[in-house]
């Protein structure tokens, strides 16, 4: 592993991707038992896609689902697409039949979206509600222990995207965010929460991310949403394979 420091950002860069999600799958193991011990509780923000994938196969493996104590972990969605949670596009469905189905984790801990594909609008804020309820919290953003995130090649993470109205929310905790390239609705955390968060983690891999990894780190600009998340007060950490760092310095 090489450890990058750019820009006061922590980059931590391994030889191959599942060198990244084995690494991952480990740190995650650890901020729960810290968590647990701490607070009781270990709150955290999944993520969708390829990498993440991995990272949940793995995470429901033995030799890591013991090492978690998942009757104290509460899992939430950090984005969903508006479509039934059977639909092969859905983060939870895919998350579901990776991990959830097979660790020993109470129902009531496990937090998806609703009815998603028929109002999203009301989806968002039932969501914001059950948000808010299980951290007891109805006075700003909660703190999650810890948010995963990917990448996409045009800078967007979650479902937070380029010139969405979604980034600009101040005050909701998850939003209902109108993409024009997809023309749909999809459901995503708010810079709030994320920025809120003890931990935040970029989850980056494959030769076909380098361009924007170099570009968000050198852009002296802040024209993608991924360079918006910038925690007060918690840590941002990026993992990556070499692949995907290959345009940094040092990468």
């Amino acid at each position: 592993m090489t450890v990058l420091d750019i820009k006061d950002t922590r980059v931590n860069v391994f030889e191959t991707e599942p060198d990244v999600v084995r690494a991952l799958a480990d740190r995650f193991c650890d901020l729960a038992k810290e968590a647990i011990s701490a607070r009781g509780k270990f709150f955290v923000s999944l993520s969708g896609g390829n990498t993440p994938k991995a990272l949940y196969g793995l995470l429901a493996q033995p030799e890591y689902a013991k090492r978690v104590d998942w009757s104290k972990v509460e899992l939430f969605l950090g984005d969903e697409r508006c479509v039934p949670h059977d639909h092969q596009d859905s983060n939870f469905g895919m998350i579901t039949k990776e991990m959830i189905s097979k660790i020993d984790i109470p129902e009531g801990n496990v937090h998806p979206t609703q009815k998603q594909d028929k109002d999203p609008e009301l989806a968002a804020k039932n969501y914001e509600e059950t948000m808010r309820s299980a951290f007891n919290k109805y006075d700003g953003p909660p703190q999650f222990d810890l948010i995963l995130l990917g990448l996409g090649p045009d800078g967007h993470t979650a479902s937070l995207f380029p010139n969405t109205a979604a980034i600009g929310q101040k005050e909701k905790l998850f939003v209902a965010n109108y993409v024009q390239q997809f023309q749909a609705h999809r459901l995503t955390t708010t810079l709030p929460v994320i920025n809120n968060a003890r931990h935040v983690f970029f989850l980056v891999a494959g030769s076909g991310k380098a361009s924007i990894v170099k570009d968000i780190f050198e852009s002296q600009t802040k024209k993608y949403p991924a360079q918006l998340v910038q925690p007060q007060g918690g840590k941002l950490e990026w993992y990556m394979d070499r692949a995907a760092a290959t345009n940094l310095s040092g990468g």
